[in-house]
């Protein structure tokens, strides 16, 4: 797989606005805290852009690491089942 853009989150910051951008055209959201994983379907189930950001955002309030973009699908966390869902191996 290659990779078309990396952006260091250390210098680029994602606001709440950026942060909803990044969902636009997509369909799955999946997000990593720990051993957790929460999947939201955006064309079915899309919460209030409030959760999606909460869900998105770390406690600085910039984008959490590391998020991927794979398709229709926005990863966000690292989660080792997902990964392997997601790129298979």
């Amino acid at each position: 797989m290659k990779v078309t853009e990396e952006i260091d989150a250390r210098k680029v910051r994602y606001g709440d606005s950026d942060a909803l951008e990044l969902l636009d055209g997509k369909s799955n959201l999946l997000v990593a805290k720990g051993k957790k994983v929460t999947k939201v379907d955006l064309r079915k189930d899309r919460p209030d852009d409030s959760v999606l950001v909460g869900m998105m955002l770390g406690p600085t309030g910039n984008l959490r690491a590391p998020t991927l973009i794979v398709g229709k699908k926005v990863l966000v966390g690292f989660n080792e089942e997902v990964y392997v869902e997601v790129f298979g191996g």
